[in-house]
């Protein structure tokens, strides 16, 4: 018999349900111990079979084998703000991808950089502020501005994406009155972006069949993943002053995503059993990988629970800071979130000789995504 996968301790029948709805990240850390010495795998039940990994050689695989690690059926698709579109496509995803992409190019975003920055200027910083409710502001402004050029009702923006900021089950509860206003507004906009022209993103999507939905994924995917990593760099910076420059900007938004990587946990669906180093996974399993893992792990990483930009002056290891997910199915907005965090970092480095700590709770609280407990207050020094 292959041996079994080393599993952190579970209750006799909801196995890891509990300490998954609890405390993952502790459940994550308890798994990784005890699997440091067998391939970094461990198992975990959550109600169904499933493996998770974070080597650098599980993350290639599961990221790269798209017939075997299937989107569809993984936990995007319980959140309705998630689930559709290019993100669980598998057949023909590379078409679909190919179709999507091209606005949200580096090169392509350059033409929005300007409506970005100045959307941020629409607020005052008080002297004392609280960095996770300005990047929350801050960001829905951006994203306003990069997809519908500022036109899109922002209390209608707010209210659509305020259930991404709680944690589970709160994001998965279906709210088809509230997605059913939010396409009929888009479904406006786009129409006068196709007899009109534009140059946003909503433009460039609403020409292609289900584009506008794509829109409105994409919006949900970006808004509280650059709220977060946001609100943790402005905090970090605030701690390590040498940084917040700005040839130190693009190190601290780097490290800032290794060490709170807003997609912590990925997840796929096996199509097929699967033999990884003499453990069998049955097909139908949740295969998952963590970002989290991968970028705190001791021995890809000097002293990897610490904030070191510095340690961006060399090439991360290969596989092991996937803050964007990698392969085939990387990030389709990974360009618009560096673009939004390094303009609102040059803001407040604009606005703010320095920033100081005064109090918060930066400790990693996961939802849907990563997020620091909050609050964030610093002050402008």
């Amino acid at each position: 018999m292959p041996p079994r996968l080393p599993q952190p301790a579970a209750q006799p029948f909801s196995g890891h349900l509990q300490r998954w709805a609890g405390d993952p990240v502790a459940l994550l850390h308890e798994g990784a111990e005890l699997s440091r010495q067998s391939g970094r795998v461990f198992g975990l039940k959550l109600g169904l079979p499933a493996v998770v990994g974070f080597s650098p050689d599980w993350n290639r695989r599961l990221l790269t084998d798209l017939d075997t690690f299937r989107s569809r059926g993984s936990f995007s698709a319980v959140v309705p703000y998630l689930a559709g579109g290019v993100i669980l496509t598998d057949a023909g995803h590379g078409q679909r991808r190919g179709a999507v992409n091209p606005p949200f190019g580096k090169r392509s975003l350059e033409s929005l950089r300007g409506r970005i920055r100045a959307a941020l200027r629409h607020e005052k910083l008080p002297a004392t502020f609280d960095a996770l409710a300005w990047a929350d502001r801050a960001v829905l402004r951006m994203l306003n501005a990069a997809y519908f050029s500022g036109d899109l009702d922002a209390e209608l923006l707010h209210t659509f994406l305020g259930p991404l900021r709680h944690p589970f089950p709160v994001p998965a509860i279906p709210r088809p009155l509230l997605f059913a206003r939010m396409n009929r507004a888009l479904e406006a906009l786009a129409r006068t972006r196709l007899q009109g022209g534009g140059d946003d993103l909503l433009f460039h999507l609403a020409r292609w069949p289900g584009g506008v939905r794509e829109a409105r994924i994409s919006l949900a995917a970006g808004h509280d993943t650059t709220t977060h990593t946001l609100a943790w760099a402005a905090w970090h910076l605030a701690e390590h002053p040498e940084w917040f420059r700005a040839d130190g900007l693009r190190s601290a938004i780097k490290e800032t995503l290794r060490l709170y990587p807003p997609g912590w946990m990925g997840s796929r669906r096996l199509s097929r059993p699967l033999d990884w180093e003499g453990h069998e996974v049955p097909q139908g399993a949740l295969a998952l990988y963590s970002p989290y893992l991968s970028a705190r792990d001791p021995e890809l990483w000097d002293r990897p629970e610490t904030f070191r930009p510095e340690r961006w002056e060399s090439a991360p290891p290969a596989w092991a800071y996937l803050p964007f997910g990698g392969g085939e199915r990387l990030c389709l907005g990974m360009h618009l979130a560096n673009l939004m965090l390094e303009e609102a970092l040059l803001y407040l480095l604009e606005v703010a000789p320095g920033l100081r700590p005064l109090h918060g709770d930066p400790t990693p609280r996961p939802g849907v995504t990563l997020g620091p407990a909050g609050p964030l207050v610093v002050s402008l020094g």
